[in-house]
C-alpha cells in the first residue's frame, strides 16, 4: 500500500466531515430526493443532478443533499423533502429542475415555503 502524503490526509479529512458535522448537527438544512424505481422513472435523476449544480455553484456548505427510496406515492414522483433546522419537514411533489432550483432558493436560502409544490407539511409519524 503506498503512502500516504499530505494530499491524501486533506482530502480524507474533508470526506470525513461531512459526517461528523452531521452528528453533531452542523447543517442547517437537509434536501432528501426520492429516488425509487418510480422517482427514477419520473426524472428524479434529472432534479438530483440539478439540485447538486445549483448548491455546487451557489457554494452552499452548510446544507446535506441526500437520496431516499420510494416515499410511496409513485404518481406524483419526482419528490423531495426539505428539512430546516427547527421546522417541521416539507414533501414537494410533481417536481423538475426548474421547481427544484425554486425550492432551493426560495425554501432552503430564504426561508419560505414554495406552496404551489407542497404535498404535506409536517412529520409523517404516526403515534
Amino acid at each position: 500500500m503506498p503512502k500516504l502524503n499530505i494530499d491524501d490526509l486533506k482530502r480524507i479529512k474533508e470526506e470525513h466531515k461531512a459526517t461528523s458535522a452531521l452528528r453533531e448537527g452542523g447543517y442547517r438544512a437537509k434536501i432528501t430526493v426520492h429516488m425509487g424505481t418510480c422517482g427514477i422513472a419520473a426524472g428524479a435523476k434529472k432534479v438530483m443532478t440539478a439540485l447538486l449544480d445549483e448548491v455546487a455553484q451557489r457554494d452552499i456548505k452548510d446544507i446535506i443533499v441526500t437520496t431516499s427510496g420510494c416515499a410511496g406515492l409513485c404518481s406524483r414522483e419526482p419528490m423531495a423533502t426539505v428539512e430546516l433546522a427547527g421546522k417541521a419537514p416539507v414533501k414537494y411533489i410533481d417536481l423538475d429542475i426548474e421547481k427544484i432550483k425554486k425550492i432551493l432558493i426560495e425554501h432552503v436560502i430564504e426561508g419560505k415555503i414554495v406552496e404551489d409544490y407542497v404535498l404535506v407539511i409536517g412529520c409523517e409519524t404516526t403515534y
